[in-house]
């Protein structure tokens, strides 16, 4: 798909030398930028989803499991 965006002169510039560096085309260097702060913002999403499932459950061990995990680590010294 095409698209037309404006950008700041100097926020062109600057990924113009990028794609420059990277040997990609301005284009790819878009779409690639692109689809990583939508992955970002999709990875925060989900994050923000299971704290807020998690967030009524207790996060600590029972304490016998840590009594258990105490001895299995005494145990391997």
């Amino acid at each position: 798909m095409k698209t037309t965006i404006s950008l700041p002169d100097q926020l062109f510039a600057s990924a113009d030398s990028l794609a420059n560096r990277l040997k990609v085309s301005r284009s790819a260097l878009y779409a690639t930028a692109v689809a990583e702060y939508v992955a970002k913002h999709s990875d925060a999403d989900v994050t923000a989803r299971l704290n807020a499932v998690y967030a009524d459950s207790p996060s600590g061990i029972d304490p016998g499991t840590r009594r258990a995990q105490a001895r299995s680590v005494a145990e391997d010294w």
